[in-house]
């Protein structure tokens, strides 16, 4: 490696060639084309975090060694006073995940080295069967058990299941209602089908997405036993924490919880009280590599497994972080992976290839992918309302989506 070399310029691109908006930082260095990238993706609000990327933390790192990773992140961390919270924890994640990219490409080797080289050659991944009907969904996991998939979580519906036409309140505001007690009484009905007309050697996965009130998950994740989940995602939110226990004492279906958690207090108390079996952060969520590596590593001391959120709202180089870390970790469980769409695979060229159900890292310095600036220009990003966010009781009640 060369000597000392410092951070030029850290920004934010914004691109959206798939239906959901994306953001990547480019950090570029002193060493004349050396440059990293990382996922800063808050696709909800992803214009605030291109002003902390570009107002905040680019005055703060510009001079900066590249090579100090784990001091700069907690420089980050600790310059706003106030932390932990998902705009910052982007942009952090961003800059954190750029880094990573510079020091692999600076010593010429994958990622995954870094953090001590394979535990395995490709990463298990499952993917998102959907349908109207437990026929429908049926359809769709025979279509992904035929192209090599081995763990597929099932929905029907959608979060919280189809709604359909509800009974609302006269001027009930707009928004995305769903009813809690039909959606709770139809995921054991579409179970018991595909048990029924699949069997047991497939891996189903089911995503509660906090929809339900808690006494009602417990209730769901019971009734779910006989069906051997190979997990039950998201089934108590963030400010249910105290519930977990209540849930691990009465059934034995394994949980799999933290896309939405932002805090080291929300996982902490879950893994040393073995409470859940998988954990499911989003990656540039927590704030990056550096975190991720350090939680995952707890995580194996207390028996529990990784199972990194993946879906359409992470960048191609958040799953490729995804993937190094699931290539490195002895206690990885399973990943989500969405598909790359070309328009995607295009902008981001060296996505991860996904054969057999399994996705294999390119072996490149670094994570191995790149950004076409031009083509994602092509691809604004679109600052339009989201409606799936804006979650409705049949009573009208807005409630977490």
């Amino acid at each position: 490696m060369s000597d000392r070399v410092t951070i030029t310029s850290v920004r934010a691109i914004l691109t959206q060639p798939a239906g959901s908006r994306l953001v990547v930082v480019r950090i570029d260095t002193s060493d004349a084309g050396l440059y990293g990238l990382g996922c800063a993706t808050f696709t909800q609000r992803h214009l605030a975090v291109q002003t902390a990327i570009e107002e905040y933390l680019a005055p703060l790192l510009t001079g900066r060694p590249v090579e100090n990773i784990d001091d700069l992140w907690h420089t980050c961390w600790v310059h706003s006073y106030w932390r932990n919270g998902p705009v910052l924890n982007n942009a952090i994640s961003g800059v954190d995940m750029a880094l990573w990219d510079i020091l692999g490409k600076r010593a010429g080797l994958p990622v995954y080295q870094l953090l001590g080289g394979k535990c395995r050659e490709g990463a298990d991944v499952y993917r998102h069967a959907d349908g109207g009907s437990p026929e429908e969904v049926e359809e769709n996991v025979w279509r992904f058990l035929s192209e090599g998939y081995r763990h597929i979580r099932v929905q029907m519906g959608g979060y919280g299941g189809r709604a359909g036409e509800l009974p609302k309140p006269d001027g009930a505001p707009a928004g995305n209602y769903y009813d809690p007690g039909a959606y709770a009484r139809s995921v054991p009905i579409l179970f018991a089908h595909l048990r029924q007309k699949i069997g047991f050697d497939v891996e189903l996965l089911h995503d509660v997405h906090e929809r339900l009130r808690p006494n009602d998950a417990v209730r769901l994740a019971k009734e779910l036993e006989p069906y051997n989940l190979f997990f039950l995602e998201d089934p108590l939110s963030p400010e249910d924490l105290e519930w977990f226990q209540n849930l691990r004492q009465q059934c034995c279906t394994p949980i799999a919880m933290g896309e939405l958690f932002n805090n080291p207090r929300e996982w902490m108390p879950l893994v040393s009280g073995r409470l859940i079996d998988y954990l499911r952060m989003h990656i540039s969520q927590m704030g990056g590599l550096t975190p991720a590596r350090k939680v995952a590593a707890y995580a194996e001391l207390h028996g529990v497994r990784t199972a990194w959120h993946g879906p359409g709202d992470v960048s191609p180089v958040g799953h490729a972080c995804n993937l190094h870390l699931d290539l490195a970790c002895h206690n990885f469980g399973v990943q989500e992976w969405p598909g790359f769409p070309d328009p995607l695979r295009e902008v981001f060229p060296g996505c991860p290839e996904v054969r057999g159900g399994y996705m294999y890292a390119n072996d490149q310095p670094g994570f191995g992918i790149d950004l076409d600036e031009e083509l994602a220009a092509k691809y604004p990003c679109r600052n339009d309302i989201d409606h799936w966010t804006q979650t409705r009781w049949p009573d009208g009640t807005a409630v977490k989506p």
